[in-house]
């Protein structure tokens, strides 16, 4: 796994083994860049939820984001989120919050422009966590939430606020974007 592109391009990323974590493929991770850069404007605070190891973060800073938080439940996955902006030397412009998804939406205070969310393609909470992300201070009018998930196990079109507006499929990654109602 290595940075597609942008200052840290062709840095080889840590990825953790002997966890539930599951790396999102380059193809993947070009066609969620490629409709980021086509569709919003300000990278300035990007959340990356279910981080895992780091990758789709630090791909958002290699690009040009000024800040990403990173939020993981597996410790061992933190310290290799850790060592991965080390590595790609991005360390300066990132915090990495080592709990669960549903508590950090308790404590974090901002709102992001993306957010990023890879949860397991499993996690049967998934809906759930999206509407209490969308009804959270953490999304704004203008902020786009971006989820991978199974096609096994497809999303709703909207979520509190929250409505696809475009989803992409990659064998069995789908890959959906969503973006608050715009009110009448």
């Amino acid at each position: 796994m290595r940075v597609i592109t942008g200052k840290a391009k062709g840095h080889h990323l840590k990825f953790p083994t002997g966890t539930k974590t599951r790396p999102v493929t380059d193809l993947v991770r070009g066609a969620i860049f490629s409709v980021l850069e086509n569709s919003v404007e300000d990278w300035s605070q990007v959340l990356d939820l279910f981080a895992g190891s780091g990758a789709l973060g630090i791909e958002a800073l290699s690009r040009g984001a000024d800040w990403v938080d990173f939020v993981e439940s597996e410790p061992k996955c933190c310290d290799i989120i850790k060592e991965n902006l080390e590595k790609t030397r991005l360390s300066a412009q990132a915090h990495v919050y080592c709990c669960n998804a549903f508590k950090a939406l308790s404590f974090l205070d901002k709102e992001y422009n993306i957010i990023l969310m890879d949860p397991p393609y499993e996690n049967a909470s998934t809906g759930d966590f999206i509407t209490q992300l969308a009804d959270s201070r953490l999304v704004g009018a203008n902020t786009t939430v971006m989820v991978t998930h199974s096609s096994r196990l497809p999303l709703h079109q909207t979520y509190g606020a929250l409505k696809l507006i475009k989803e992409h499929r990659h064998g069995d990654s789908c890959i959906a974007f969503f973006q608050k109602e715009a009110k009448p």
